[in-house]
């Protein structure tokens, strides 16, 4: 890969014996924390803290796993690149490689052959300081096609394979369904407007702009983008702007709103205040969140709205994600109710709000969906924490919604899946007669696209 950020592969033909390539890197705690994780998943029964601890024991992990992974790295991202085919693997190990160590892998081709493809590179990893890890031959078959694109979307290095663009399909189930008018309030800022003028672009939404007309377009000059064709109504402020907008919705003129530069409470005053935008439940807020490595879209709710739900409210919020859940084509969503434990207990008043719920479910009073709590967060992911554990339920380590016991546990745990394990997240109001696209200062363009893309999915949806 070269530094101008582009994928570069070199095809059969275009190799010649003697070429070669290199990468360098420190080992640190985080590189060989992911061979220690998978040893303990492979062998069922997992791998105790004096193993993980040992030397020795990290030491041929990062022997057989590190420098092999290096080395194969090289081979299928830079010589011979994309396209290739691991064919055979002849390495001998020598010393092993410590955290702290900086590793050098190294690949040169020894060998060509073009009729077949076939290509020989012979190996090595060492350390900086000295010493040999693993030298040898591999044998791939060399790409036949060249490959010379722009860099996409980054994917850390402990990743196997980059993980499905989650985002992207739920734009593609919106675009199914075609364009609808959103009303945007106080897009005074560059992202929010941007947000919304993207949004149109990627064929999701007919934006209507309302706010103070002069800085709507003088936003619109900063970020040099024209809105000849888009309707803009003039607003005093913020709070007029949320009244106009929750008119319009509540007339039929708009199908859905989106948040601009204003605050939260400002809009859903206006929408609860207008008696045609009231819904049968209580008004909820979801994030949908692509985390890396989770093999489902993972929703988080609510963190936005309700403060201190109690469990009449946490049904509705329940309900709300279930049917976010249903329009993302999650036939019968996995609902786990977190708490700090999965024991019921009354020093801990989360785990009796949960019950509370799951008895609802039980009942019939929640419908579409398996809920089970109270879930430990670990017990709701996790399918080998729940197995240790020996809870029995259809939603443990399975989970599709997590409902947090309050806003404060949501915010933080919608945060930390941001910020900490890179998931990119959408959000979204519901529980009004439309939904409303409840964006963040700190949302990507694509996250503000994909925010629009779920109130198009939930527009027509009245069932839920």
């Amino acid at each position: 890969m070269s530094q101008d950020k582009t994928i570069q592969n070199r095809p059969v033909d275009r190799l010649k014996p003697g070429e070669r390539a290199e990468l360098t890197r420190e080992v640190g705690d985080g590189d060989l924390r992911p061979f220690v994780s998978f040893a303990a998943d492979v062998t069922g029964h997992g791998v105790d803290r004096a193993l993980a601890a040992d030397p020795g024991f990290r030491g041929a992990l990062a022997q057989g796993g590190f420098a092999v992974s290096m080395l194969v790295t090289l081979i299928a991202t830079r010589l011979p690149g994309p396209g290739m085919r691991l064919k055979s693997i002849s390495l001998d190990f020598d010393e092993a490689l410590v955290e702290g160590d900086v590793a050098l892998a190294e690949v040169t081709v020894a060998s060509v052959d073009e009729a077949s493809g076939a290509v020989a590179l012979d190996c090595l990893c060492r350390c900086e300081a000295g010493g040999t890890i693993a030298s040898g031959r591999i044998e791939v078959t060399a790409p036949s096609e060249r490959i010379d694109r722009p860099f996409g979307q980054a994917v850390a290095m402990q990743h196997a394979a980059p993980p499905p663009d989650r985002l992207e399909r739920i734009e593609e189930l919106a675009r199914e369904r075609g364009p609808i008018r959103m009303a945007v309030v106080c897009p005074v800022d560059v992202p929010s407007l941007c947000g919304a003028l993207d949004s149109a672009a990627a064929g999701l939404i007919v934006p209507v702009l309302i706010g103070p007309d002069a800085d709507i377009r003088r936003t619109a000059e900063e970020a040099g983008a024209d809105i000849s064709d888009v309707q803009i109504i003039d607003a005093a402020g913020p709070e007029e702007a949320a009244e106009i907008a929750a008119q319009l919705a509540s007339d039929g003129d708009c199908a859905a709103l989106m948040k601009g530069k204003l605050h939260t409470d400002t809009l859903l005053r206006a929408v609860l205040g207008m008696p045609g935008l009231r819904g049968p439940r209580r008004m909820s807020h979801v994030f949908v969140e692509d985390v890396p490595g989770y093999p489902r879209l993972l929703l988080v709710s609510d963190a936005a709205v309700n403060i201190h739900p109690d469990a009449d409210a946490l049904r509705d919020i329940v309900q709300n994600a279930i049917g976010l859940a249903h329009a993302l084509g999650v036939e019968r969503p996995k609902v786990a109710l977190l708490s700090a434990v999965e024991t019921v207990t009354e020093e801990i008043p989360s785990t009796i709000a949960a019950r509370k719920v799951r008895e609802m479910a039980e009942r019939g009073e929640i419908t579409g969906g398996d809920v089970d709590g109270p879930l430990a967060m670990d017990n709701a992911v996790s399918e080998q924490a729940a197995r240790i554990k020996g809870i029995t339920s259809t939603v443990a380590g399975r989970a599709d919604i997590l409902i947090a016991p309050d806003l404060e546990a949501g915010n933080i745990l919608a945060k930390d899946l941001d910020y900490l394990a890179g998931a990119e997240a959408a959000g979204i109001a519901l529980g009004a007669k439309v939904p409303i696209a409840l964006t963040s200062r700190a949302d990507t363009p694509r996250e503000r696209r994909a925010s629009a893309a779920l109130a198009v999915l939930m527009s027509e949806r009245k069932d839920d």
